[in-house]
């Protein structure tokens, strides 16, 4: 899936302002989050508190051995470019350090922005799909609704409450997913949305068309699995083996599952998305 889509008579969307740049970000991950210590974090940090790798010029110190020095938990958090938005656009390219007291309206502002862009990454990949050609209208009205939502000011934003739109769009984003698991083969399509799938031996697997919404998927075994087609929103694919599997065509898949996983280089991978460093081969 190329970076702009276009579905007739609807102008092109543009996926670069969806993926993290953070050279145009004030590390706002690195100090709005939370972390706790664990497999995933080698430190306890509140929100607000800037992670001890932070350097002024709000780059990693530790960039490319986030794996090695015990934070795989950054290597997989994705904010869908919300840090360059609320860094450059939300607060007008003023930084949290040289502006202190734009700090804590900032941290606020930023999962809020972080959860409509996720919003606009399904969206807008739901628009270019042609099975869901009937919801055209209402998912660019859905989408227009939630760019808008991304450009209110601060004072705003700081005290917007998601989760009725998110409701909205998750209601149009099930319709698209029926709409074009229903191309897939005809069979049995699985439905497992939200199952307990962790550690299951999944290899070789048919799985197209599947419904894998919210399944936990941790550690499992998806060698060589076929995943054409199947709805991949909110999958758990955590340490999950990826390896010769194909993913080509999944549904709502994002770059923060991928480097949640291992795979390969015959991982078959939508055009969209990267291959993450750490797989192997």
């Amino acid at each position: 899936m190329p970076d702009n889509v276009q579905g007739p008579g609807t102008a092109p969307i543009d996926r670069a302002g969806l993926r993290a740049d953070c050279a145009n970000c004030f590390g706002l991950c690195c100090v709005a989050l939370t972390l706790t210590r664990s497999a995933d974090f080698a430190i306890d940090k509140d929100a607000g508190e800037p992670c001890r790798n932070l350097q002024e010029d709000f780059r990693c110190g530790i960039h490319t051995r986030l794996r090695t020095q015990g934070f795989p938990g950054c290597t997989v958090y994705d904010c869908f470019g919300a840090g360059q938005k609320v860094s450059g656009e939300t607060f007008g390219g003023q930084d949290w350090r040289s502006a202190p007291q734009t700090a804590r309206q900032m941290f606020q502002v930023f999962p809020v922005m972080r959860q409509l862009h996720e919003l606009l990454w399904y969206l807008t990949e739901a628009l270019s799909l042609e099975p869901a050609r009937p919801l055209r209208g209402d998912l660019r009205r859905a989408l227009d609704a939630t760019e808008h939502l991304t450009r209110l000011p601060a004072d705003d934003l700081a005290g917007l409450d998601v989760s009725g739109h998110r409701d909205e769009v998750a209601r149009l984003l099930l319709r698209t997913s029926e709409l074009v698991r229903a191309t897939a083969p005809r069979g049995k399509k699985r439905h497992r949305r939200g199952a307990d799938l962790i550690g299951a031996r999944l290899r070789g697997a048919d799985l197209r068309g599947a419904d894998l919404r919210g399944a936990y998927l941790i550690a499992a075994d998806l060698t060589g699995a076929d995943l054409r087609l199947a709805d991949l929103i909110g999958a758990d694919f955590r340490d999950a083996d990826l390896s010769g599997a194909d993913l080509t065509g999944g549904l709502f898949l994002t770059q923060a599952q991928l480097n949640a996983a291992r795979g390969d280089a015959a991982t078959k991978l939508p055009r969209s998305l990267d291959r993450p460093a750490h797989w192997t081969g």
